[in-house]
């Protein structure tokens, strides 16, 4: 991956990175809460996805590689999110991609459609997504959640490796748990307390939505129950559900050749739905 480093309309840093090929259609994935691009290692490696696709990730403000400030207000606002969203996409030049928001990624979708529309993306693939705050859809990892942010050290890694695990119900193996978790600590708990600290989203804008779209559930998903997934796809007009039975959070990681499949199709009806044209 080629990392670009991108300035956001606050003038927070956001890490950027690129693979693929370059005139080929885009695609552009937002990884979840306390998480960071790493964590799209197995779509980035895919020779299927690099060969035809253009491959954009970033590491969303206080995650990853951009930058942490510890000031709650940095996180506080939706047009923060939707406007990293936008700068990431100006810098980048992409001119219609796919976004790919895994979990706490789909409330950053539904900030970025509300604030700038759909005119400039193809589709929307939400993997396991945070489309509404409803407790009712809220998986027992979620209890993990308080220790994350507690400001004690031992705590707050012990509630870190649980999450982790909540995460997979196929678990990954020793090193790719360990680098999860290096990742996963680089957010200070200060960060994480604030992410969490958000307004609610009442998922109004899903009715809303008028491309294509593609909704991947972990039927076993311990962090957003497959209830959530279900109720996105009835909602949005013309979503397509797609629902991987035996697997947990992280689809595109316990079934990746399933899920890169799947998204190379969705990616190739959405562009040709938008009238897209890339380069031959």
């Amino acid at each position: 991956m080629i990392r670009r480093d991108i300035r956001s309309s606050d003038g927070l840093m956001l890490a950027g990175y690129e693979s693929g090929i370059p005139q080929g259609p885009e695609i552009l994935f937002i990884h979840g809460f306390s998480q960071c691009s790493l964590a799209w290692g197995k779509q980035f490696s895919s020779k299927a996805l690099a060969s035809e696709f253009r491959l954009v990730a970033f590491d969303i403000r206080g995650h990853g590689a951009s930058e942490k400030p510890i000031d709650p207000t940095r996180y506080a606002d939706d047009t923060q999110f939707s406007d990293d969203v936008h700068c990431v996409r100006e810098a980048f030049n992409l001119r219609r991609p796919v976004l790919v928001g895994w979990s706490y990624a789909g409330r950053i979708v539904s900030d970025y459609v509300t604030a700038h529309g759909t005119k400039r993306i193809a589709g929307i693939n939400y993997v396991c997504a945070r489309t509404k705050d409803d407790v009712a859809y809220n998986g027992p990892g979620t209890d993990l959640l308080g220790g994350m942010i507690h400001n004690d050290l031992a705590t707050n890694i012990r509630a870190t490796r649980g999450f982790i695990r909540a995460c997979y119900e196929k678990q990954p193996n020793p090193e790719d748990f360990e680098t999860a978790l290096a990742y996963n600590m680089l957010v200070p708990p200060g960060i994480r307390r604030a992410h969490l600290s958000r307004p609610a989203s009442d998922g109004s804008i899903l009715a809303k939505l008028d491309v294509p779209v593609l909704v991947t559930q972990g039927s076993e998903d311990k962090l957003v129950l497959k209830g959530l997934g279900e109720f996105t796809a009835a909602v949005i007009p013309g979503a397509r559900l797609s629902m991987y039975e035996a697997v947990g959070h992280s689809p595109f990681v316990e079934d990746a050749p399933r899920f890169n499949r799947e998204l190379a199709g969705f990616v190739r009806h959405a562009q040709t739905r938008r009238g897209v044209v890339t380069a031959a």
